[in-house]
């Protein structure tokens, strides 16, 4: 790859070696060494540790908790020592809103005042969240959930549309740590074949294991002979697809209704009837409806059939019929999921062979039926490298999702042998056991030999959480693992904290959000001097080993 701006570049990189442009990372060790120096811990130029900062996943809660723990790390005057912050999910919420901003770090205080003024504020107007829907659509090759839930749940979270791309990050942030996406590849993850670990930095995007890269302005470009390029993906996407595990198929159902139902989409004068084939699609919905609520869907059924009798003048349509629900309430419901997904691409399909009505939204609903989110061309496909699995050259598309659904925290992004990361720091927003992301990422690096400490949680911890864990390891990095909730900041009620603060209600409150912020960066506050610590300790044994060598 060459050394020009990483949006100019259209190539596949293959190979284990960072991106030119991370060398960015030397500008930003001077940062940290200044920093170390402050607290008089030995170091060097050539032997700053590489410290790595990891938000989970977690919805609102993950991004205001990850919001108050930098707030305080910043007190703490330990955020300079950050070299990378990587996210999951809600972080990446978090994340994007901070890097609105060149040298957040530099001025924290005033980026925080200036998200939590927007959080606080009004919401995205409905005009607004239909145009960047609409131009979603008719701008991309390969449209999904993952468009409709970036102007639906994000930007209703975030209060912002937000249009900046990552690429335009590249040149500015040289004051930050270096910001790292993650998602995972859907097909790697149910076949259990290729790395379905997916980053996406401001350099380039790619495979975090076996290293095979693009450009991030490149990624969902077609790579087939002479490249077909796509627009490269905002932030808005970039966080709905970092967080579409929150996605409720009812809940989606319900909002496309709504928006069906709008007057200004009523008036898109395509191709008459609009009147007839709105209600054909309006019904259509309500038999998805009906489905996921355990209810007889055969009145919408019977509708949408006599609608589409009288549109075709009395013609037959190829629609699977309508087959009894099963006894077995379980497998009834999963057949008739199953049975309402191929009859909506049916009336989808007709919408559009016979009478060509509205591809946006019979798009939409197509979508909905097949569960397709994050569609993008695969960059892989045709290419030859012998440490590329085959199953990632065949396919000419991939689908990324949330990285939630495999592990809801970011190690492997960080665990990448060429980052030379001497110490995580981990923050677990999740909801439910508190450890499992640690634990996970220990199994998964024991089977894939790649160094980590071991892990060991006392049982009785799970349900009472400390607030500060430390797991160490031969030649590994160091892990700190810091729960949100826990018994020093939340003494006896940590489930009342859980539930106050769950990870899919609708957004928190300005008094909630304050309250959130001061919960977690009490867990900064009260483990400084043990923070500082661990620190001291992996700079000093780097700054030895450095003096050892040259002897």
């Amino acid at each position: 790859m060459s050394a020009s701006k990483p949006q100019e570049s259209g190539e596949v990189r293959f190979g284990h070696s960072l991106n030119k442009e991370e060398e960015f990372v030397a500008r930003r060790s001077n940062t940290v060494l200044q920093c170390l120096q402050k607290f008089k811990i030995r170091c060097s130029q050539d032997a700053v540790p590489n410290i790595a900062l990891l938000g989970s996943g977690g919805g609102q809660r993950a991004m205001v908790g990850l919001l108050g723990s930098l707030v305080q790390l910043d007190k703490a005057g330990l955020l300079d020592c950050i070299l990378y912050l990587s996210g999951v999910s809600g972080s990446t919420w978090c994340m994007a809103s901070l890097y609105q901003e060149p040298d957040w770090s530099t001025k924290l205080e005033t980026v925080k005042d200036q998200i939590i003024k927007r959080l606080n504020g009004p919401e995205v107007r409905w005009t607004d969240t239909l145009a960047k829907l609409k131009k979603y659509y008719y701008e991309k090759d390969h449209f999904s959930l993952t468009d409709v839930w970036a102007v639906m749940l994000v930007a209703s979270y975030v209060k912002k549309i937000d249009d900046c791309k990552l690429s335009d990050q590249w040149d500015q942030f040289s004051k930050d740590p270096l910001p790292i996406y993650t998602v995972i590849d859907k097909q790697s993850k149910q076949r259990e074949e290729g790395d379905p670990w997916f980053e996406i930095s401001p350099h380039e995007a790619g495979y975090s294991l076996i290293g095979a890269f693009v450009g991030t302005s490149s990624f969902g470009s077609q790579f087939k002979n002479k490249m077909k390029k796509q627009d490269e993906i905002d932030m808005l996407y970039l966080q709905a697809l970092c967080s579409s595990v929150l996605a409720d198929e009812e809940e989606i159902w319900k909002w496309i209704k709504a928006l069906f139902r709008s007057e200004k989409m009523r008036k898109d004068p395509h191709s008459p009837p609009i009147d007839e084939c709105y209600q054909v699609l309006l019904k259509l919905v309500n038999m998805n409806l009906d489905v996921l609520k355990g209810t007889d869907p055969s009145a919408c059924d019977q509708s949408i059939r006599t609608t589409l009798t009288d549109l075709s003048g009395g013609q037959r349509q190829l629609i699977h019929q309508l087959e009894k629900l099963n006894d077995d309430k379980a497998a009834g419901k999963k057949a008739a999921k199953q049975y309402v997904m191929q009859y909506t691409v049916d009336v989808c399909n007709y919408l559009e062979l016979k009478l060509n009505f509205w591809p946006f939204g019979r798009s939409i609903c197509r979508c909905i039926a097949q569960w397709i989110w994050g569609r993008h061309y695969n960059f892989l496909h045709n290419m030859t490298d012998d440490a590329v699995p085959r199953a990632l050259l065949e396919s000419e598309t991939r689908d990324y999702i949330d990285a939630r659904v495999l592990l809801n925290s970011p190690y492997f992004s960080v665990l990448r042998k060429e980052r030379d990361i001497d110490l995580i720091i981990s923050l677990d927003f999740s909801d439910g056991d508190p450890f499992m992301t640690v634990t996970q990422t220990a199994e998964t690096c024991k089977k894939l030999k790649i160094p980590f400490p071991e892990v060991n949680i006392p049982s009785e911890d799970v349900k009472k959480p400390k607030g500060f864990y430390v797991f160490k390891g031969k030649n590994a990095p160091t892990v700190i693992h810091i729960p949100l909730f826990n018994v020093v900041n939340s003494g006896d009620k940590i489930d009342a904290w859980r539930k106050k603060y769950g990870t899919s209600q609708v957004p928190y409150s300005a008094e909630m959000i304050a309250e959130l912020m001061q919960v977690s960066g009490k867990n900064f506050a009260i483990n400084r001097a043990k923070l500082l610590e661990q620190i001291r300790v992996v700079a000093e044994a780097k700054y030895f080993q450095a003096q050892a060598r040259q002897i």
